[in-house]
């Protein structure tokens, strides 16, 4: 009997160990997301004890499952329900997750024509998957609400999703609310021979990569660690157990960051493993990039646990160096483990009021309407990037918010959603010609309404009285609902309001008659404007073609010259000369490369003089330039076409035994990077009116490429470096290898690769991929801003606060504090409405979104206006100092700064969002 108790009681015992155990783990999986895609059934996994669910609470549909190797599928997204797919999971406001996707392509997806698609953390970019290898793609962010979205929106091809993973991180890698997200480039277990490390060891799942080092180094380990001063970003124990040294040197080399000036966060680890080591005994240096940025001692504080994060700019790669300090140490670097993040700025989406309520409305809608493609297509944030069909927004009040919903013609069923009355900026609303039933549901008082169209439904009962009474309503269709009472409440017919009465015919047919009636003659009109045209077109060819005849054969073609055809239809005869050299010619002319001025992306420039005695800038492209022949062919066709006195001119070009060389005038004031905070030789002080004329004519240039005639041309890099000053001080923009064509209605909106320079770069446009001339108004903002204050774009040396010249000027300025940010080279110098003008004009074009920056040729028309205050008071302030007055002119204002100006130029890319207003 007592033997019999024993064993029971053993048997007790485990089975409470057992469920003790899977508590735990259960406790310790707390708000992990874990999905395999297209998985047959929910399922443990073996080795990390991690608990997988199906995604088919998301997409029950099997059809979109692909068998990739049995028996694994992945789940492929098809086009005929949108571009966009997304899971909503659930978070925790303001707390830091890690989100993983891993991406593995079917032999369907590794088609010729391929597959690309952006993975999107609601609606900011964390990374572009291609179908020519196998991703994981992860970001860190913090959550702003209860629920986050993981978005994939299609370049080409169907995106495709193997395993999504979601980790609450008790750590503080994003500090600040809604700033920044954060792609993980690496994470590094330094030392390790073993396998990767994540969960359970690291309570985090996050996956330490070993790297186990080569027979230079020297593997320290050692066990039963205990860390005091350990912080909720430390790496686990298990990764902090090894660590490599060396008695010189530790090298680490990055050749796979993204290409591209991206800013990063270098999280770096360092335990000492040698318990006889004191303070002072292991001294090192830490490069980054060849640059040193610190110099430490493990011990020097007491603990043998160290963790340094540092920032920098790198563009596809990173070299992390550590060398033993030259003062006395004793030892070598060690390092025990690290980890890339890059930088992405957060993206602010629609109000969250408003995405709530037509999450509401999707619900609502779909219960009744399972399979409508376009209400399963609405996933994600309703407005951004693009909208969902039928949604409209617009920004009013800082944030985005839905203007108007149009789901006519849908074919919908059930009753109209009472939350619709919930958008508080819905100003219209159409949701005629469906099959809605049972009653009208009831507005409140405070809606904007402005226009409702209930037409060709089911509706029953009465309009309802608080419909009618909307301030703002001016329009009401409510006819052919034939069981809804004709009976209106007695301030139905006021003055103003447009309705028809709730009459068949009234509005829908009697609306459709007219629009046949009114399309009728408008086709007549068009087919006779259309063979008028054709007849003006064929007489304008002809005498187009007599014009060229008489050209080529009036006058002699000069030798060597390139013509550009800038479309099929338009073949125009360009009279600009671009000589081709030799290049014994251009190693006669550089005497062999004697004398570099410069480096730049393309390559080094050297200064040489042609055998006429012009002075020449010979561009020589590098083996190891991150530019190639697009960028050579791209600038020798764009400025063999173009032509203006504030734009550098090509003299001309060679391109033999590999080698592709571009030569133009010699500027002899360099740039205007240089003269601001360029080296020392070169930097010379700027006086204001200097300084506004130069910011007038690189305006005026960028505005001749906005506007020309045969196709609007977006630079694509402005930047202070890029412009240039000749020998009368005359700003000309240079560099146009990475230019393009402005997007035209029919073209594809996405540039498939985002181009410019880290601290200039539009944010919108790094983040939708979106060309538009009001990217290079954002760069051309940033350059007013170096004028302004003498600082550069981007500085990490300086107090973090003020590494971005945008975000630290931009509260500056709303606060009225320009004395603040302005050059202390200047100060006192200049007319304070001059200034102001072009304060005003820099922090407008600086807009986080496009459609509130002006254009070119509204920001010239600014300068001008600045320009010739100045010169008014420059000239005013020098008679009264030949009567002995003072030289001093800074005269103050009332410190107002006006409303952000109405955009004046459209979007060049069709369809687009009108996007939130910037916090």
């Amino acid at each position: 009997m007592e033997g019999l108790i024993y064993w029971e009681t053993r048997v007790l015992g485990f089975y409470i160990l057992c469920i003790s155990l899977i508590l735990q783990q259960t406790r310790a999986q707390e708000g992990f997301v874990s999905l395999q895609c297209c998985a047959q059934t929910n399922f443990t996994d073996p080795n990390t004890n991690i608990s997988w669910t199906t995604d088919d609470q998301w997409y029950p549909d099997i059809s979109s499952c692909q068998e990739i190797s049995p028996p694994t599928k992945v789940r492929v997204f098809s086009s005929t329900f949108g571009n966009k797919w997304c899971y909503n999971l659930k978070t925790r406001k303001d707390e830091n997750y890690l989100l993983r996707g891993i991406f593995k392509a079917g032999e369907q997806q590794r088609s010729p024509t391929g597959t690309r698609f952006d993975v999107l953390i609601d609606i900011t970019s964390i990374a572009i998957v291609k179908s020519s290898e196998d991703a994981v793609v992860e970001g860190v962010f913090k959550a702003n609400d209860n629920y986050m979205n993981l978005c994939l929106s299609k370049e080409m091809g169907d995106p495709y999703l193997l395993k999504l993973e979601l980790r609450p991180l008790m750590s503080e890698y994003v500090k600040e609310k809604a700033t920044v997200a954060l792609k993980v480039m690496d994470r590094v277990d330094v030392g390790s021979t073993g396998a990767e490390i994540r969960y359970p060891d690291d309570p985090f799942d996050r996956i330490w990569r070993p790297e186990p080092g080569d027979e230079n180094v020297t593997v320290s380990s050692m066990t039963n660690i205990v860390i005091t001063n350990a912080s909720k970003t430390s790496p686990p124990i298990q990764v902090l157990e090894t660590a490599l040294t060396h008695p010189e040197k530790l090298q680490f080399l990055h050749n796979k960051l993204d290409t591209g000036f991206y800013q990063y966060e270098l999280y770096l680890y360092f335990l000492e493993l040698n318990e006889s080591v004191q303070p002072g005994q292991r001294l090192f240096k830490i490069y980054i990039n060849n640059m040193e940025v610190e110099e430490i001692d493990i011990m020097a504080l007491g603990s043998r646990y160290r963790m340094l994060v540092y920032n920098f700019e790198a563009n596809g790669a990173l070299n992390l160096t550590m060398i033993k300090a030259a003062n006395g140490s004793l030892l070598g670097p060690i390092c025990n483990a690290y980890e890339i993040l890059q930088i992405r700025p957060w993206i602010q989406g629609t109000n969250q009021a408003d995405k709530d309520v037509i999450f509401n409305v999707r619900g609502e809608l779909l219960a009744h309407n399972p399979n409508n493609k376009v209400l399963v297509s609405w996933m994600g944030d309703p407005c951004l990037p693009l909208p969902w069909e039928g949604v409209f927004c617009e920004s009013r009040d800082k944030s985005t918010a839905i203007s108007k919903l149009d789901l006519s013609f849908q074919n919908l069923q059930g009753p109209l959603p009472q939350s619709i009355t919930q958008l508080q900026k819905l100003r219209e609303l159409n949701m005629s010609n469906n099959h809605f039933s049972q009653a009208i549901p009831v507005f409140p008082s405070s809606s904007v309404l402005t226009s409702v169209d209930l037409s060709n439904n089911n509706f029953i009962g009465h309009i309802p009285d608080s419909l009618a009474s909307l301030p703002n309503l001016v329009t009401l269709l409510f006819g052919c609902n034939h069981q809804l009472s004709r009976d209106v409440p007695a301030n139905f017919y006021r003055s103003g309001l447009d309705t028809d009465k709730g009459m068949c015919g009234g509005s829908g047919s009697l609306h459709m008659a007219t629009g046949i009636v009114i399309g009728t003659v408008a086709g007549g009109l068009l087919l006779i404007v259309g063979v008028v045209g054709i007849s003006f077109w064929i007489y304008k060819r002809k005498a187009t073609a007599k014009k060229r005849e008489f050209d080529v054969k009036g006058y002699p073609l000069t030798k060597n010259m390139i013509y550009s055809i800038s479309s099929m239809d338009d073949i125009i005869l360009q009279s600009i000369s671009i000589q081709s050299f030799s290049l014994q010619d251009i190693e006669t002319a550089t005497q062999q490369y004697k004398t570099l001025i410069g480096e730049g992306g393309f390559g080094p420039v050297y200064r040489g003089t042609l055998s006429d005695g012009q002075e020449v800038a010979v561009k020589v492209r590098s083996a190891t330039s991150t530019q190639g022949t697009r960028e050579f062919d791209n600038e020798l066709t764009l400025l063999s076409a173009i032509q203006h006195e504030n734009l550098v001119p090509l003299l001309g070009y060679c391109n033999e035994n590999d080698q592709q060389i571009l030569v133009y005038p010699f500027m002899s004031n360099g740039s205007l990077q240089d003269r601001l905070y360029g080296e020392a030789a070169k930097r010379k002080t700027l006086d204001w009116p200097t300084r506004l004329s130069i910011a007038l004519g690189a305006a005026r240039g960028l505005t001749y490429l906005h506007t020309f005639s045969s196709r609007s041309v977006i630079h694509r890099d402005v930047k202070s470096s890029n412009i240039l000053l000749d020998h009368t001080m005359c700003a000309k923009v240079a560099d146009f290898g990475f230019s393009k064509y402005a997007p035209q209605e029919g073209d594809s909106a996405a540039s498939l690769e985002v181009r410019g320079t880290a601290g200039y770069l539009d944010p919108e446009y790094y983040s939708t991929q979106n060309l538009s001339a009001k990217s290079d108004v954002f760069s051309f903002g940033v350059v007013l801003l170096e004028m302004i204050s003498g600082r550069e774009p981007l500085n990490i040396k300086r107090p973090r606060t003020e590494w971005s010249l945008v975000e630290w000027a931009r509260p500056q300025i709303r606060n009225s504090r320009i004395e603040e940010i302005v050059d202390p080279n200047i100060k006192g110098w200049y007319h304070s409405e001059a200034m102001w003008r072009v304060v005003e004009v820099a922090l407008s074009c600086t807009e986080t979104y496009s459609a509130y920056r002006p254009s070119m040729v509204d920001i010239v028309r600014e300068l001008e206006d600045a320009l010739i205050i100045e010169n008014n008071a420059s000239e005013y302030m020098k008679s009264i100092d030949s009567f002995g007055g003072s030289n001093r002119f800074s005269i103050e204002r009332p410190i107002a700064i006006p409303p952000t100006p109405v955009p004046t130029e459209p979007s060049p890319i069709p369809s687009q969002p009108v996007p939130p207003k910037p916090r």
